[in-house]
């Protein structure tokens, strides 16, 4: 069993207050809940308008398949409109 952990640090260049912020990471945080079926959160940077620091945590049987979704995780992340990916660790236990 492993335990894969993923901090990612977005950009959120269209959000001009806290609500707007919000709109953006509810709609992020549900789709990756529902799409990779991990548990996601905000961790950090609860009250910069423009920056948010998500963390990612799943568990899987072996690295390989921890690695697979934390790639599938980045893509989709990269593909939405409304911020961009500024940094990124991955931890596995």
């Amino acid at each position: 069993m492993v335990i894969g952990m993923m901090r990612v640090r977005l950009l959120i260049r269209g959000a001009n207050s806290l609500k707007d912020k919000r709109s953006v990471l509810k709609k992020t945080i549900h789709r990756l809940r529902i799409s990779y079926n991990c548990a996601v959160a905000e961790v950090d940077d609860h009250d910069i308008w423009r920056s948010a620091i998500l963390a990612v945590v799943t568990v899987c049987a072996d690295k390989q398949q921890v690695d697979s979704l934390f790639r599938a995780v980045t893509r989709g992340l990269e593909t939405a409109a409304d911020f961009e990916i500024v940094e990124q660790q991955i931890e596995m236990l």
